[in-house]
């Protein structure tokens, strides 16, 4: 074993004990519920995003580097289970609409895990169950990270702790020891210090797909340690490790076995990064409340927390004045606001790159401006708070206050809602009878073969073939 000493084992040592230890006793029939729902909260997201241009470029790269394979591709296709891992797990960030898990140190998104985990649930021949269990594993260990090492703080991106968790869920997977399970986790993150740069102005591509290259990773760090392979056992307590790195210990009761954490995951409504989700609530009830129009709005306050208006108001993160891609628009709290007014909901459409570019988006989003504010800031991440204030060119003045939203900790997404929200997103590329068979295949997830819902997958379209008429859940 990787040991820090005869008598105490080493973090990646108490990490791997806590995965190899996890049994499905351990998921109550509450915490069950919610896994299932983010489970269809990620497919809804993964299935919106299959138009986007990055997959079709994945796919290419597939053909040329490798072709058939094991696992599913969702929209149709097979290949090996790194490059699944990589692709569903970036549909899943694409358009912005995955879960969240928040402390006092910032954020992570525990669903970054889903792509990694389901393809070395598919590649394992796994069980529904054995998937559900490994997906909790993974979300417990990268929120209690998340929860004690204030990553993005001091430099570094959440993919890091993405790493230690998808890792320790795919070791599981594939019925590693706990000795190999930390290898593996050793192997998939001594070689992936992800630096929070990837979030600042002028935001690129990559950081949607920064999470899928890490689970890429991770599937095939688990396989090399089924193979032999040991990884660097100072990974945290070394002279060069990760306590050094962030310069803190990290304080975590590796002994607690509870699969719980998923009580603390948060949703969203909207394609938009976290901090804007009560933001846009609160634009949208104005705007249908007293009837108004893009047209009439003179100007947009919106007072926030410090970290929204570090990371999407200009602020540290950089200047929001002329966004032009997708992943500069979700990020940016002026034009999402803007967004919201113009078209009356920020679902995918609003984050395609005409849109984003059009005139109409760029003149409205510069006249909103966003503020920190002192007393949102001490509530956060506990409360998500926002005050926004509209100004008419007729001289009138609209202004509310809001703490939370819907799909928060204070008022969670009801699996109604989440169903709600797949066929919305699914519609495009789903009829309703492949709709309604996915949902059913998550309501019994832990009762089937992961290959009944794999299958339904490869069964939606790449494309979006069908009429779409839900109205969103905005």
């Amino acid at each position: 074993m990787l040991m820090k000493n005869s008598t105490s084992p080493s973090t990646v040592n108490a990490i791997a004990g806590f995965a190899d230890r996890a049994v499905s006793a351990s998921l109550k029939p509450d915490a069950r519920k919610l896994y299932k729902r983010n489970i269809l909260d990620s497919l809804g997201c993964a299935i919106s995003a299959l138009p986007g241009a990055p997959f079709v470029a994945l796919r290419d790269q597939f053909a040329e580097y490798r072709s058939g394979g094991s696992c599913t591709l969702i929209g149709g296709g097979k290949t090996a289970p790194d490059q699944a891992a990589l692709f569903n797990s970036g549909l899943v960030r694409y358009v912005d609409l995955l879960d969240s898990y928040m402390s006092p140190g910032g954020l992570c998104h525990p669903s970054d895990n889903f792509g990694a985990i389901l393809a070395a649930a598919e590649h394992a021949n796994a069980s529904g169950e054995n998937f559900m269990l490994a997906l909790a594993v993974a979300y417990e260990i990268q929120c209690r990270f998340t929860a004690v090492v204030p990553v993005m703080a001091k430099g570094f991106n959440h993919a890091i702790q993405l790493a230690i968790s998808a890792a320790a869920g795919a070791g599981k997977l594939f019925g590693l020891t706990g000795e190999q399970i930390a290898h593996a986790i050793s192997i998939a993150t001594v070689d992936n210090i992800s630096l929070t740069c990837v979030h600042v102005e002028p935001v690129s591509q990559w950081k949607g797909f920064s999470p899928g290259m890490t689970g890429m990773r991770a599937v095939y760090s688990a396989s090399l340690a089924k193979r032999g392979f040991t990884g660097p056992s100072g990974l945290f307590e070394g002279p060069s490790g990760l306590l050094r790195m962030f310069d803190q210990k990290i304080d975590v009761d590796w002994s607690d076995d509870s699969l719980e954490i998923i009580k603390s995951t948060i949703m969203k409504k909207f394609c938009s990064l976290i901090h804007g989700q009560p933001v846009l609530e609160v634009v949208l009830k104005l705007k249908r409340e007293n009837g108004l129009t893009a047209d009439d709005v003179e100007s947009v306050r919106c007072d926030i927390f410090q970290s929204g208006f570090d990371i999407a108001g200009g602020g540290a993160f950089g200047p929001k004045d002329r966004p032009q891609t997708k992943e500069q628009a979700d990020y940016n709290l002026k034009y999402l606001i803007a967004a919201a007014l113009l078209d009356d909901e920020v679902g995918p459409a609003q984050l395609e790159q005409a849109r984003v570019q059009a005139a109409d988006a760029q003149a409205l989003l510069n006249r909103v401006e966003i503020r920190p504010d002192d007393a949102f800031t001490a509530r956060y991440p506990h409360e998500l708070s926002t005050r926004i204030t509209i100004k008419t060119k007729g001289g009138r003045s609209y202004d509310r206050e809001q703490v939370g939203y819907e799909g928060g900790l204070g008022n969670p997404l009801s699996w109604e809602r989440a169903v709600e929200k797949f066929n919305w997103l699914s519609e495009p590329f789903a009829d309703a009878e492949l709709r309604q068979n996915i949902v059913d295949a998550v309501v019994k997830i832990d009762e089937r073969p992961i290959a009944d819902l794999m299958g339904l997958l490869g069964r939606v379209n790449s494309k979006a073939v069908y009429q779409a008429s839900h109205a969103g859940i905005q």
